[in-house]
């Protein structure tokens, strides 16, 4: 599955406010609640299930590029958030640059070998500096939207 056809304008956090990766898996966790894709209930859950992923190796990436991800329990389809950053967070990125564009992706269990395509084309996507360029200047969740549809089309 291609980013664009994942995110709709609700499941971006633009700009994602957060002081280090911990409290960016917290929000991250949250702006799904918000988009009515999971009940608030199922947040904690999916924050625990994203920062034991963390702990296990950094999902932080190079060039400001983040992917945290997790397979829980509990969820039928996929959930992925876009979090942009400009000034980037601090991620314990490969190259020890602050993540500025950030990909959170919540994963059924049941499905989690599906996706690992998903996880592949979203990194691919990223590694494009124009791609990374374009989403940092968005200043709003419609913006980002459209400039995926247009990137990825």
């Amino acid at each position: 599955m291609k980013l664009f056809e994942l995110i709709t304008p609700a499941l971006v956090e633009a700009p994602l406010r957060a002081a280090d990766k911990w409290e960016a898996l917290r929000v991250l966790s949250q702006v799904p609640v918000r988009a009515g894709r999971y009940p608030a209930a199922f947040a904690p859950v999916v924050e625990q299930a994203l920062v034991v992923r963390e702990q296990s190796m950094t999902t932080g990436m190079e060039h400001g590029i983040a992917i945290p991800h997790a397979a829980v329990d509990g969820l039928d389809e996929l959930v992925a958030v876009l979090g942009l950053n400009p000034a980037g967070i601090p991620f314990q990125t490969l190259d020890g640059q602050p993540a500025r564009v950030v990909v959170g992706l919540v994963i059924p269990r049941s499905k989690k070998l599906q996706h690992i395509k998903t996880l592949a084309e979203i990194a691919r996507l990223l590694s494009r500096a124009e791609v990374r360029d374009r989403l940092v200047r968005c200043h709003d969740a419609a913006s980002a939207v459209q400039a995926l549809a247009e990137l990825q089309a």
